[in-house]
């Protein structure tokens, strides 16, 4: 068999979901508040005041859920474990009915032949953690090692692979600096503390992953996008140069090199977190993989007038946008992962999340998300190109599974391959749930 056709028979083709997205059942079973059910509290925080109390109820529908799984014929489902249904108390009250729930998922994965892969942290930080200062309190990377010790001691090598963290930028920026996310501050100094202690806690929780579950895969999840300068201005390409160290390399370079990019600590030597001696070799624990989450891409401009970032991002005319209002650019994927390959000594890659939001409509025949089908086809494609030029890349998956609560958009945006009527929650498959199976299974059939 020639490379190419081993690369086509090991590829993981899957699909992602997140806890607090789709679980509900937030106040049963011993689950305990994070973060995110304070959050939804907060007047105006989530649009239509929405909250994930409920959601896609999956916490009661994951069988009927898993089916859809097995029908997509996916080799990996990507899933989050909530942090507040496991360990429940500062304490580190172990929750076994959470444990146990977590376990049946495993077992009709198993029984599918599809493999686990495993996030411990996508967002849902407890309440209790929150309380002693959440992330901006150093003591929650002990508290982060000792919930990953826990999980991986109890599920070890059932899983296939553990990622520590999804998107610590989102944490560090959309919640302490942006201030969209949960626990929602607005402040440099801050989301620069939390990045490095969101880094060191996965670092730390390396170790103890790989002695839990030797025969696993582990590695972080980063959402990462091109930032392009919108012109030849050299005014331009400077900012779009601080744009991509302060978003895209704050949280590369670390786990890489053990440093922070420099630009960004000449640029705000006010807000550089504080860090004890051995941190830097922590984070940069030996990684099997880094998941990449990419949708877009940055088009950046120099604006003065923007006394937070001093530049602003805008999508050029005519572009092709998502319901969200990000630029379909399949090519910034390419030239995303191509300059980083050359930049750095990468481990092995995986697409981790890769989809859009479309204003999808269910008319009691089909949905007819096209804008979905093409989407992922390009990207795709890119994957495909990445792979013969000889990147690394050993997985993709679509997010998401199914429509979910969307965090501050509440419920008002889908990315989903299946349609969810939250009312009746109902499953409907939408034409990119039928290109998604036709593609693996033709791929696969290769």
């Amino acid at each position: 068999m020639n490379k190419n056709n081993d690369v086509v028979s090991s590829f993981i083709y899957g699909v992602a979901s997140s806890a607090f997205q789709i679980e509900g059942a937030t106040a049963i079973d011993g689950r305990v508040d994070s973060i995110w059910d304070t959050f939804c509290q907060k007047e105006g925080a989530i649009l239509n005041g929405d909250n994930a109390d409920v959601t896609c109820d999956y916490y009661h529908l994951w069988e009927r859920d898993l089916e859809l799984l097995k029908n997509l014929g996916v080799d990996a489902y990507r899933f989050s474990i909530a942090w507040p249904r496991v360990v429940t108390s500062l304490d580190g009250d172990v929750n076994n009915e959470g444990l146990d729930f977590y376990q049946q998922i495993i077992d009709r994965l198993h029984y599918y032949s599809i493999k686990p892969y495993v996030t411990l942290y996508h967002w849902d930080l407890p309440q209790y953690l929150e309380d002693q200062g959440g992330w901006l309190n150093r003591d929650v990377v002990t508290a982060f090692v000792y919930y990953a010790s826990v999980v991986s001691d109890y599920f070890g090598d059932q899983v296939a692979s553990y990622a520590t963290l999804n998107e610590p930028w989102c944490s560090a920026m959309l919640g302490y600096l942006h201030g969209i996310h949960a626990p929602g501050f607005q402040n440099r100094r801050q989301a620069l503390q939390v990045g490095h202690h969101l880094l060191l806690a996965h670092g730390k929780a390396m170790p103890v992953l790989r002695q839990n579950a030797p025969n696993a895969s582990h590695g972080i999840v980063l959402n990462l996008s091109p930032y392009d300068a919108g012109s030849d201005k050299q005014d331009d390409v400077l900012a779009a140069k601080l744009a991509d160290e302060e978003n895209n390399q704050w949280f590369l370079q670390p786990l890489l090199e053990a440093k922070y990019p420099q630009v960004i600590i000449d640029k705000y030597p006010e807000c550089m977190p504080k860090m004890r001696a051995g941190d830097m070799e922590a984070i940069t624990a030996p990684l099997d993989f880094i998941g990449i989450n990419y949708y877009t891409r940055q088009r950046i401009f120099c604006d003065e007038s923007n006394d937070v970032f001093g530049y602003r991002s805008e999508i050029p005319e005519d572009s092709e946008v998502t319901a969200m209002g990000w630029e379909v650019y399949p090519e910034g994927l390419f030239n995303l992962i191509s300059e980083l390959n050359e930049r750095y000594q990468l481990p092995p890659l995986l697409i981790t999340e890769n989809g859009m939001a479309a204003d999808d409509e269910y008319d009691e025949v089909q949905i007819n998300d096209s804008v979905r089908v093409s989407y992922l086809r390009e990207h795709l494609y890119v994957v495909k190109r990445l792979i013969e030029k000889g990147i690394d890349l050993r997985g993709y998956f679509a997010w998401s599974l199914m429509d979910n609560f969307e965090w501050a958009e509440g419920f008002d945006k889908r990315f989903g391959l299946y349609y969810v009527d939250y009312e009746t929650q109902e499953r409907i498959p939408k034409l990119s749930a039928y290109f998604y199976k036709d593609y693996i299974e033709k791929t696969k059939g290769q």
